[in-house]
């Protein structure tokens, strides 16, 4: 191939399924051509990709259980020996100890409170998201007044969706279809939140780009990189209603890895880096923009499963954000240098 040729992606659409009764040719999969770089990370946005099953094994979380246990019993007998140290030295330095003992478990009953509520929202916004797909799938409208309602519930705090709620329950009874309820909470209720995550994602992945471009070495990256992912994940599940403590964080973060896999982010890693650094950008500007452009765009595709995660509905009557929604502009001073 001569080095004038742009690389192209394809994009082979599946054969419609026969008909009972009614003998079809098979059409010829039309092949999508695509020829800019953006254009190719688009081409492969939202195709799954196949994920082996996980196999759990009771030995990991066994071993994990023990040696937690040990600490925790070597932690305690080494606290009970210094308080009996002090009470032997001074009386007084041993109730200061008890007194600091008490204030430390009562520290501790609160976080662990705080991680449980912030483990049970999680769990009510992805159980309120699999509730509306259920109801969607089965045409549930019992179970979707439910939704609607549960999920106007959530956001009875928000002082700016007072309204939304008060056009949800007004037209209640006179919406019969399940994606028209559904679709109705979605636009009163998320299409702000969803702007202002969109927002954040956006704003991320221009950070990333920039500091990633600017920072002399790669460790900076690195540190920058998984700085920006993680405050990125606690401001989309906190704009869509989610408390997460640290626990609650990893568990989020692990589902948005998950759902980044499966949806083909991290199969397109290797051609986004092929084609952005590939298509003469890289030469044209330099190695560290191209380094910096690759890294907004998978802040990117990181912030947009974090969205999906996190979002008490799915997108019935909205369109579902996409990698040219949020960092759409980390191309384009690039392709106005062409």
């Amino acid at each position: 191939m001569s080095s004038s040729q742009k690389p192209r992606a394809f994009r082979i659409h599946p054969e419609p399924p026969p008909t009972s009764g009614v003998a079809t040719t098979p059409l010829a999969p039309q092949p999508r051509i695509v020829e800019e770089p953006f254009e190719i990370v688009e081409a492969a946005d939202g195709v799954a990709v196949p994920v082996a099953p996980r196999k759990k094994s009771p030995w990991g979380a066994l071993f994990l259980s023990a040696v937690s246990g040990l600490v925790a019993l070597g932690v305690g007998l080494s606290v009970e020996r210094l308080i009996a140290d002090l009470f032997q030295a001074a009386p007084w330095l041993g109730w200061v100890a008890l007194a600091l003992l008490a204030l430390a478990g009562l520290a501790l009953l609160v976080i662990v409170g705080r991680e449980l509520a912030g483990l049970r929202r999680e769990r009510q916004i992805e159980r309120l998201r699999q509730r509306a797909l259920d109801a969607i799938d089965t045409r549930d409208h019992t179970g979707a007044q439910a939704v609607v309602r549960e999920v106007a519930a959530l956001y009875a705090d928000r002082d700016g969706l007072a309204e939304s709620r008060a056009r949800i329950d007004a037209a209640q009874d006179a919406i019969l279809d399940v994606d028209d309820r559904i679709g109705l909470a979605e636009r009163e209720l998320l299409v702000g939140l969803d702007r202002q995550a969109k927002n954040a994602i956006a704003s991320a992945a221009k950070q990333v780009s920039a500091v990633t471009a600017l920072s002399p070495r790669a460790i900076v990256d690195v540190a920058f990189v998984v700085f920006a992912a993680v405050r990125l994940l606690r401001r989309i599940a906190t704009i869509y209603g989610g408390r997460p403590g640290f626990f609650g964080f990893l568990r989020l973060a692990r589902a948005a890895v998950a759902h980044l896999t499966v949806t083909g982010g991290m199969a397109v890693g290797e051609s986004v880096l092929q084609q952005v650094l590939g298509l003469g950008i890289a030469a044209r500007v330099s190695a560290k923009l191209g380094e910096g452009v690759l890294n907004g765009l998978m802040t990117a595709r990181f912030g947009l499963a974090a969205l999906a995660v996190c979002r008490p509905l799915p997108f019935v009557r909205t369109e579902p954000p996409r990698l040219a929604d949020v960092a759409g502009e980390l191309l384009r001073p690039v392709e106005a240098t062409k």
